[in-house]
């Protein structure tokens, strides 16, 4: 494999990732802390209407695709062993985290949230919010860290590239 390719997977796996930890430190920093100050319907009608909105393609491109470019950088490293290859695996192994946290706990709250129906229907929305909104700040966080440290494991690998 040329040095081009392993150069643009790396840098592709690392602004990719970053763009995703970027995305859970919002939610940690500002989006949940703002609507934990809002009222239950606030929130509950918020959360459904990002849910809905970020299945898009940018964030599915930058989400899926992180984890397409790591894979493809760590097998391009593999001949050439090295510190690159070890950070870079360190980072595939943190962004996994940050996958299967996504996909298995806050996919589910969010479909959940979904299934509670539109906010003017829902009957306890106290309730809704009670279930959903602790759960998914604690699995955020779990996400925002496991990606903020694949995103620095490969910024280390960019830093202990030989050329």
């Amino acid at each position: 494999m040329t040095e081009t390719i392993r150069t643009a997977a790396l840098a592709g796996a690392t602004l990719t990732s970053g763009l995703v930890a970027g995305l859970f430190f919002a939610f940690t920093c500002a989006v949940m802390p703002g609507l934990a100050a809002t009222d239950d319907r606030t929130l509950v009608g918020t959360m459904q209407s990002i849910n809905r909105k970020i299945l898009n393609g940018w964030f599915l491109g930058a989400f899926l695709g992180a984890l397409l470019l790591l894979a493809v950088t760590a097998a391009a490293h593999l001949t050439r062993g090295g510190p690159v290859l070890l950070w870079t695996v360190a980072a595939l192994a943190c962004y996994l985290v940050t996958l299967g946290v996504t996909i298995r706990l806050n996919v589910p709250l969010n479909d959940r949230l979904e299934a509670a129906g539109p906010v003017d229907r829902i009957a306890d929305l106290a309730d809704v919010r009670l279930w959903f909104e602790a759960a998914w700040v604690r699995w955020n966080l779990v996400r925002t860290l496991s990606s903020v440290a694949a995103f620095a494991c490969l910024i280390a690998a960019l830093l202990t590239r030989r050329g």
